[in-house]
């Protein structure tokens, strides 16, 4: 991959992310846990602190949201520079971070998913969720094609392992729910 991300690429992306979370403070979204403090990470995905803070389980999902943008953006921008790649996959993520913190889809989430008490993402936690994206884009832009896939199924069978959840079952849940997964999901 040549090229550099230029200074204005990354002005442009600090500006898209600012942006986000003005609207997302707009939306009334909590800047912070209202539990009053801000933890590193959370460990566990069914407590009141997830996606609450700067990291928890699903930022493996952002990471790899951002491998998926790499690739997407190398297929249908593969003629642009790397900074306008990043740029669209940043306009992608901080739209989706909005989206998913709508009245729409946080009860979607609660019925159609395990996140029975989810009520949507702390700001902090949404630009963090924008800024693993970033990593993950950068990462996949060092890594050979094989090598990020091959994390990314680390990554999905970790995480599902440990919280029998990841971004393959979030999205088939959100668009396709299953009783069998959310009791599996459950623990049941």
């Amino acid at each position: 991959m040549s090229g550099r991300i230029g200074r204005r690429a990354w002005l442009i992306v600090l500006a898209l992310v600012v942006a986000a979370a003005a609207i997302l403070l707009l939306m009334g979204r909590p800047p912070i846990c209202t539990c009053g403090t801000v933890k590193l990470w959370v460990d566990t995905a069914k407590g009141p602190d997830n996606s609450q803070h700067l990291s928890d389980w699903y930022t493996l999902s952002h990471i790899i949201h951002g491998f998926l943008f790499f690739g997407l953006t190398a297929l249908l921008l593969r003629r642009r520079t790397i900074g306008l790649r990043l740029i669209t996959a940043v306009i992608v993520e901080a739209g989706w971070e909005i989206v998913e913190n709508s009245p729409f889809i946080i009860e979607r989430y609660r019925h159609a998913t395990m996140a029975l008490g989810y009520s949507g993402d702390t700001v902090l936690n949404s630009v963090s969720d924008i800024s693993a994206m970033i990593l993950g884009f950068l990462i996949a832009r060092r890594l050979p094609w094989w090598g990020t896939v091959a994390l990314a199924i680390g990554f999905e069978l970790l995480a599902l392992a440990v919280i029998r959840d990841n971004l393959t079952l979030n999205v088939w849940m959100l668009v396709a729910p299953s009783d069998t997964i959310r009791a599996w999901q459950a623990g049941g």
